[in-house]
């Protein structure tokens, strides 16, 4: 049904592939005037920086949650309780609506990757190997923000909304995860805080995988830390979700 939303609704997500090829754009622009016709900063050069950058973005518009519209909608209109009588849980039902809206999404994303390579900036992978890791890792990625949307979703329950709180989050995510900045250009302090975050697992640890950031030798232990991401968080929106539903009331008929 979500999927089905999508395509009804394409001339506007069409026009949101515009809006972050601008975005896209722009963040060239801005890496542009910082490298100041230097072709190499820190020992990363500018094409695999704007590569990670174009790359990172196109994944985040594909992640972007439908959650945070679909769990605040569901509590306020009181269909939650019609939610609650189906043979799929809660939250099987908000992470499947959301893999709908992502398949849906996914061939505007690919449509719009020779675009935005245009606008912004591509290199190939490193090796073959490299790719297979990285759509490995993509996976994981979206199942770590996608149970970390839902997490944060499930605050409908106490708020009824969460139009600010998506404001935040969605600036949180991309700067966290690295879609504005890379983590390698980041201050050590700052970078030692994001890499024990869930966030970087989401664009950084795919995007630098593709690119060759991540030596072979440690391309497992980083998507064993996704793996385990998604475990914890999981478990974190079970308990919550635990807690959400007995403050759930449900009135008229």
């Amino acid at each position: 049904m979500q999927a089905r939303t999508v395509m009804r609704y394409r001339v506007d997500y069409g026009a949101g592939l515009v809006r972050l090829l601008f975005q896209i754009l722009l963040l060239r622009v801005v890496w542009e005037g910082l490298y100041a016709g230097r072709t190499m900063v820190d020992g990363i050069s500018f094409s695999l920086t704007i590569t990670y950058l174009t790359l990172g973005n196109l994944q985040n518009w594909l992640f972007s949650p439908w959650i945070f519209s679909l769990i605040p909608e569901r509590v306020r209109d009181g269909l939650v309780g019609i939610d609650l009588t189906r043979p799929v849980g809660f939250l099987g039902q908000v992470v499947a609506s959301q893999l709908g809206r992502t398949a849906a999404m996914a061939p505007f994303a690919v449509v719009a990757l020779p675009f935005a390579s245009f606008v912004g900036g591509a290199q190939p992978s490193t090796s073959p190997a490299a790719i297979i890791a990285y759509v490995v890792s993509l996976a994981l990625g979206y199942c770590v923000i996608t149970i970390l949307s839902v997490l944060v979703g499930l605050i409908t329950f106490w708020t009824l909304e969460l139009e600010g709180l998506f404001l935040i989050y969605r600036m949180a995510v991309q700067f966290l995860s690295g879609a504005l900045v890379p983590l390698w250009f980041m201050p050590d302090a700052l970078r030692i805080v994001v890499e024990v975050l869930p966030l970087q697992a989401v664009m950084h640890t795919p995007t630098a995988i593709y690119l060759g950031r991540i030596h072979s030798g440690d391309v497992a232990i980083a998507m064993a830390v996704q793996a385990l991401w998604v475990v914890v968080l999981w478990f974190a929106a079970r308990l919550v979700w635990s807690r959400a539903i007995r403050r759930m009331i449900v009135q008229g008929g």
